[in-house]
This record gives C-alpha cells, sequence and structure tokens, in this order.
C-alpha cells in the first residue's frame, strides 16, 4: 500500500499520535518510528524499514565508514511500536526533540512510509520547494 495524503493532527498530553484511520490496517502488525532524513518522524511497516535500510546502504562494502553510519543514523533511532486500541502510538522523547514535534503536527503520506512533521515547519518546508527546479532535469530527456 502507498501511503498518500495530509492530516493535520495534536499530539496528546501523553505525546501520543492518532495514526490516520485509513493506515492502521496497513501498520497493524507492527510499526518502527524513526528519525526521518529531514527534521521530521518517519512511519515504517517493519518490512518497509528493512527494506529502506538495505536499499540504502545497497552495493556498499559491509565495513565501509560510510556504511556503518548510515545503518548507525537510522536504527539506532528506531522504535518498534504497536497502535494502542485507539489506533495511537506513543512518541518517544528522543523523536520528539529530532523532529521539534510539540502540539500540532502533519502527518504526510510519502510512497512507502508516512513522516510526521511539526505544523510550521511543514509550511516552511512546503515553501522552499520549487518543483520546476526539481524536475527540471526530467524535461530535458528525450
Amino acid at each position: 500500500m502507498a501511503f498518500l495524503g495530509r492530516f493535520d493532527y495534536t499530539l496528546d498530553a501523553k505525546n501520543r499520535l492518532t495514526i490516520p484511520a485509513r493506515f492502521r490496517a496497513s501498520l497493524s502488525e507492527g510499526i518502527v518510528l524513526a528519525k526521518g532524513t529531514a527534521p521530521c518522524m518517519a512511519i515504517w511497516t517493519a518490512q518497509g524499514f528493512t527494506n529502506y535500510v538495505e536499499q540504502a546502504t545497497e552495493g556498499m562494502h559491509p565495513l565501509s565508514q560510510e556504511r556503518e553510519q548510515i545503518v548507525r543514523f537510522l536504527t539506532s533511532s528506531a522504535f518498534e511500536v504497536a497502535l494502542d486500541a485507539a489506533g495511537r502510538v506513543m512518541v518517544p522523547p528522543d523523536l520528539l526533540a529530532y523532529a521539534s514535534l510539540e502540539k500540532d503536527v502533519v502527518v504526510v503520506g510519502v510512497d512507502v512510509r508516512l513522516e510526521v512533521w511539526d505544523h510550521d515547519a511543514w509550511a516552511r518546508q512546503q515553501e522552499e520547494v520549487d518543483i520546476s527546479k526539481l524536475t527540471a532535469r526530467f524535461s530535458a530527456l528525450p
């Protein structure tokens, strides 16, 4: 299943995040919360996270320093969690701090994962995106 869309939520007083209802079945087998490569928290299925780490290090020597740094970054911040009966997950303090999540958040579908952004940080990030520059290299292809 592809994760699509944007959803505005509020963390509760216990730092629990409600997962959008349409994605709960896909995440019922287990969830991995981790640092995103941008200042956000990523939400993966367990298999999706494993695949992501493998793809991120594909072709790298297993003992290379770069591979070790990537694996360390990705896995040391990862937390396996489960949805509670209300479809929520507890966000660990490390991830709250990394993504600057306080109260108002935006959950966005990013194909194989969800990202959770501070509401204002998401707005700033969206203002900075120039899609014409990002796609310019493709318009030059035959």
